[in-house]
């Protein structure tokens, strides 16, 4: 047996996130093996496995870490203290900008279907809908039902969609987004 390569820096759960987060959205989930993150990462695939039982898991843990930067945006945008209105088209404008900034994350968090993670993947998303649905009826001045909040999301999602991998980043679209906003608060508002 040889003896183990020192390494340069020891693998960290976030260094195999960020390179598997590449890799999955370059290639697709199935496309993707452990080994294949671990050669990216110049370390043996035995490595991963000492953070992440299975390649499921693994893209479960980016889920679930880019799910929760997107809570922590919402929660952010809801500590503000400006008058509602305000805070309602805050947090479309925040969900459209999360998503065009960190279009791989949200590749990862919306687009990618697999069975494998399909069963991993229930929690993450249904509590990020629910604090979304609850800010957006607390904020809205007149009764809105969950089909319209839903709707809504919806509509906000297909503008990521629509712009996602045409452009670099969200400040391209800064003042489409803000007219689709203007144009979903007339209906949310009026």
């Amino acid at each position: 047996m040889s003896p183990r390569k020192k390494v340069k820096q020891e693998l960290t759960r976030q260094m195999i996130l960020n390179a598997a987060r590449e890799l999955f959205v370059e290639k697709g989930y199935q496309h993707v093996s452990m080994r294949q993150i671990a050669k990216e990462l110049k370390y043996s695939h035995g490595a991963l496995y000492y953070h992440f039982q299975s390649k499921a898991e693994l893209f479960y843990a980016l889920v679930e870490e880019h799910f929760t930067m997107l809570d922590q945006i919402l929660d952010n945008e809801l500590e503000h203290q400006v008058e509602k209105k305000n805070k309602l088209k805050n947090i479309l404008l925040a969900f459209i900008e999360f998503g065009l900034t960190h279009q791989n994350h949200y590749e990862i968090m919306f687009l990618i279907k697999d069975e494998e993670v399909r069963n991993f993947i229930n929690q993450g998303p249904n509590k990020s809908y629910e604090k979304f649905a609850q800010s957006i009826f607390a904020l809205c001045e007149k009764q809105i039902t969950l089909q319209e909040i839903y709707s809504l999301f919806l509509s906000l999602h297909g503008f990521v969609i629509h712009y996602c991998r045409h452009v670099v980043d969200y400040e391209e679209v800064r003042d489409f987004a803000e007219v689709h906003v203007e144009f979903l608060m007339k209906r949310l508002i009026d």
